[in-house]
């Protein structure tokens, strides 16, 4: 039975008015003249103004995708009519500043609409009018709507296209915006390989020169045109198994010297973005065995966190809180140890919770930690509000790891050491527990899983991975202090986790760059990391609740559904019914 379609206008109107909003709320919330003076090609494309055509671009796309069944030319006049709707928004917001904002005398109004919207402005009108401003208003609403039918058409090539095409389009513009928005940090990397000259030929004033733009985008549709036929004719699955076994060594022996060169090329900054990536890398994959393996939701994660930081302090510190006057070497067994011991008796109360009440009992774990951190009561041990000072930095052979670039090569060696407890413990017969009990744990324990045990140790062994990342970051700052240690940490752990897909090892590494070092690298966005957040994690759930690179069970679970719908018609039964 053919699937019910809607017609060919409200395909159209939809996919416009929904381009048209998700431009204008961008508009609202200030993004778009934030970024209207942040240059990415030369002195005539900026950030606010690649933001203001986002929507535009996804009307077209999706009249595109809807309308794929008709003609190629039926669906791009479509893309470019969505295109047009997309500016309603656009110019009722352009008349309402006018009317509310700069002209209120017109309606006989006192009422100043920008008290309640503050980027209803005179220069958000001139963004939206193409420069044009209200000296020639018409003339810049006729130049939006001409803009917005261009970008939906460009929408609708990366749908209608061949898809070699296609692909070497997308890749050639996403990598000319990608290097033009992280100009500065790949201006680092230039001036550190190529030297000061390099840096005028490919950028001017922290964006590409137009001539380095056009360069970057036909290497880039090379490599995207040419790598979807590589894609097909190489397989994976066809390689012999020692050919296959071969490739992984070469391919880890590669990576392995990457990471060793790596903060030699980057420099200061980028070191240290790095190093607090592989700092979420070793926690998360701790909480990863909690969350993604035992499937135990833990909301207190960041006091693991704080309880390695607190005595790596207390038994390295310098100053008058110093007790133990460990080195940063003798101190970390000490560090896990501590970590252990309290997540087993965190464990020991919340044996019998799950779901949602297991999380309110960790999260209210949290919070206690991090009162009591703060308490006079405990403040002769661990200096309450004033924290611990004087925690000296790790040695190594006779050299201080004072700097990102020493600090970074400690934290990817604590990371290979949690990636490959993990990779062996998920291999092991206490992983496949876990794992039964993610799934029910009734039938767990009917099989003879030892619940109290198995929780037990998901709980401590992942732990002592949080209370490890903590005394590095403790050894790393030299000082610390309990408002470090907020539920936020926790939350931004389990992000992690969910958006590079929740029991994969692969995938919480790709989670933590993504949310972890992007930010760090746009720190011009720093006012809109929390609303990037949101709207990073509503998309990923609705279009991969998997994560980026999930676990094979976990992508089976969420497509076993899809899977079960899809009943192929037999060859037989499709010549009866002609």
């Amino acid at each position: 039975m053919d699937e019910k379609r809607s017609p060919t206008w409200q395909v159209i109107l939809r996919s416009g008015l929904l381009g048209g909003v998700i431009s204008a709320y961008l508009c609202l919330v200030g993004l778009v003249e934030a970024f209207s003076q942040r240059f990415l090609i030369g002195s005539f494309l900026t950030l606010g103004e690649v933001l203001l055509v986002i929507g535009m671009v996804i009307a077209g796309v999706l009249t595109a995708r809807d309308l794929k069944n008709k003609n190629r030319v039926f669906s791009a006049g479509g893309s470019l009519l969505s295109g047009i709707i997309s500016t309603l928004p656009l110019i009722l917001l352009i008349i309402i500043t006018l009317l509310y904002v700069l002209r209120p005398e017109i309606l006989g109004t006192t009422y100043n609409l920008q008290d309640m919207f503050v980027n209803l402005s005179p220069e958000l009108v001139d963004i939206l009018t193409l420069g044009q401003g209200l000296d020639q208003l018409m003339l810049g609403i006729l130049l939006l709507i001409l803009l917005s039918a261009l970008m939906a058409l460009l929408g609708a090539a990366f749908v209608l296209l061949p898809k070699r095409w296609s692909m070497g389009l997308i890749s050639g513009i996403a990598w000319t915006l990608v290097i033009g928005i992280f100009s500065d940090n790949v201006s680092q990397i230039v001036r550190q390989i190529a030297g000061q000259g390099m840096i005028r030929v490919i950028f001017v004033n922290q964006a590409l020169t137009p001539q380095a733009a056009a360069v970057i985008f036909v290497i880039a549709f090379a490599a995207g045109y040419f790598s979807v036929h590589t894609r097909v004719q190489t397989r994976w699955e066809g390689i012999p198994q020692t050919r296959q076994s071969r490739a992984r060594i070469i391919l880890l022996l590669v990576a392995f010297g990457f990471l060793l060169v790596l903060p030699l090329v980057v420099g200061l900054f980028l070191s240290q973005a790095l190093f607090t990536v592989g700092l979420f890398v070793m926690m998360c994959l701790g909480l990863n065995i909690v969350v993604g393996y035992a499937g135990l939701l833990d909301l207190g994660y960041v006091a693991f966190f704080a309880f390695g930081a607190y005595t790596m302090g207390i038994l390295t510190s310098t100053g008058e809180l110093g007790r133990g006057g460990l080195n940063f070497w003798m101190a970390i067994p000490f560090c896990i140890l501590i970590g252990v011991v309290w997540g087993l008796i965190l464990g020991f109360p919340v044996l019998r919770l799950r779901g949602d009440y297991l999380a309110i009992v960790t999260l209210g774990f949290g919070e206690i930690i991090r009162i009591l951190a703060l308490s006079d009561w405990l403040a002769p041990f661990e200096g309450g509000a004033q924290g611990v000072l004087f925690i000296p930095y790790p040695r190594f052979l006779g050299v201080i790891l004072d700097s990102p670039q020493t600090m970074y090569y400690l934290v990817i060696a604590g990371g290979i050491l949690a990636a490959f407890v993990t990779i062996r413990l998920r291999e092991s017969r206490l992983g496949r527990q876990w794992m039964a009990m993610r799934e029910d744990e009734d039938v767990a324990e009917a099989m003879g899983i030892n619940l109290v045990q198995t929780k037990l140790l998901a709980f401590a062994i992942g732990a002592s991975f949080g209370a490890l990342a903590g005394g590095v970051w403790a050894a790393r700052l030299g000082n610390i202090f309990p408002h470090s240690f907020n539920l936020l940490i926790s939350i931004n752990a389990l992000a992690v986790i969910i958006i590079g897909g929740m029991g994969s090892i692969p995938g919480v590494i790709i989670g933590a760059l993504v949310l972890v070092g992007l930010p760090e690298l746009l720190r011009e966005f720093t006012e809109y990391r929390l609303l990037m957040y949101g709207i990073l994690l509503i998309i990923m759930m609705l279009v991969r609740p998997e994560g980026l690179l999930p676990e094979a069970t976990r992508r089976r679970e969420l497509h076993a559904g899809e899977e079960e719908n899809f009943e192929p018609v037999p060859q037989a039964s499709i010549g009866s019914e002609q």
